[in-house]
């Protein structure tokens, strides 16, 4: 099985056995950290740039760790403070960028379709660590890791993905990978926090979260993404908590052995109970950080070896 894109930009253009290759690169790099062996230096004399626009604090360390791990020269721009805040585009620091020659870029964004106009005008791999609401690839695979390894399976499992469905990049992303792994897929929260035309997606949509988790095999908690309202989305956190946040008589509707999983970071008490998210029998939550690590070194590994093969297909077609 081979990974062929260029980029990392989204789940959607990935086809079944891109993504199963890149899991399985990335059950390696599991492996390896659990033994405590040290990965081949595959990144090496290469560059990698983390861009954030968005603060994250998390992802951004995932893929530092990521990339020292194989060997990469790792700098992370400060955009805070960056000219883009004096007025510079996408396309200027793209062309700042080329300039420094950089083999992987790794960038977030506040703007659905940024980090894919960036790409087009750089030179390297590019990998999306967040845009907007559009996606988080990521986040997806690091998810599809930890579902395979708890169930030994990615495919034909009933996956309740429940909170804020309309302004997450990480639901859709999951929804895009698990859905091309004939999952059957539920969304449960309110009708305020469900996208439209949503139900069109060939996904079923619930109200309730005991309709919703019953005889689920993964429950899926999203964070609110306060900082994406703008306006009366939810009539208060206690009311939310009340009706949708993860305790113990609601997952009792799920299977006896569903596992319970989180993006981060979890507002407890209000997405989910601090005992169930602690929960070493049900709760993946710290097992999903530990897959970010090894997803991401696997990416930035097969998109490495990408490049080198293209600028050595480029270096044939010059010498002929």
């Amino acid at each position: 099985m081979t990974f062929r894109a260029r980029h990392l930009l989204g789940i959607e253009p990935l086809g079944q056995d891109e993504i199963v290759a890149l899991l399985d690169r990335a059950e390696i790099h599991a492996n390896e950290m659990r033994d405590g062996v040290t990965p081949e230096r595959r990144l090496a004399g290469l560059t990698q740039i983390n861009m954030f626009f968005e603060a994250s604090t998390r992802t951004q360390a995932s893929f530092e760790l990521a990339g020292k791990r194989l060997g990469a020269d790792v700098m992370n721009m400060a955009m805070g403070s960056s000219s883009l805040k004096k007025g510079e585009t996408l396309i200027d620091t793209a062309l700042t960028l080329n300039a420094m020659r950089p083999d992987l870029i790794v960038v977030r964004h506040p703007h659905s379709g940024a980090v894919d106009l960036l790409a087009q005008k750089v030179n390297c791999a590019v990998l999306n660590a967040g845009d907007g609401r559009h996606e988080h690839p990521t986040q997806a695979l690091l998810d599809a890791l930890t579902i395979r390894r708890a169930k030994g399976r990615l495919h034909r499992l009933s996956i309740a993905i429940c909170g804020d469905i309309a302004h997450s990049r990480v639901a859709r992303s999951n929804l895009l990978l698990l859905g091309k792994m004939e999952n059957r897929l539920r969304l449960v929260g309110p009708p305020t926090l469900m996208p439209p035309g949503i139900s069109e997606l060939g996904v079923e949509v619930f109200e309730s979260m005991e309709e919703g988790l019953k005889g689920a095999d993964v429950v899926m908690m999203l964070r609110l993404q306060k900082e994406r309202m703008d306006g009366g989305y939810i009539p208060s956190e206690r009311e939310y908590y009340h009706r949708y946040g993860l305790d113990a008589e609601k997952l009792a509707y799920a299977k006896d052995d569903a596992i319970v999983m989180h993006p981060g970071p979890m507002n407890r008490g209000v997405e989910i109970d601090g005992t169930i998210a602690d929960d070493i029998n049900r709760s993946v939550i710290q097992t999903q950080v530990e897959m970010g690590v090894a997803v991401r070194m696997a990416a930035m590994e097969l998109l490495a070896e990408n490049l080198k093969q293209a600028n050595a297909r480029g270096a044939e077609g010059i010498g002929a």
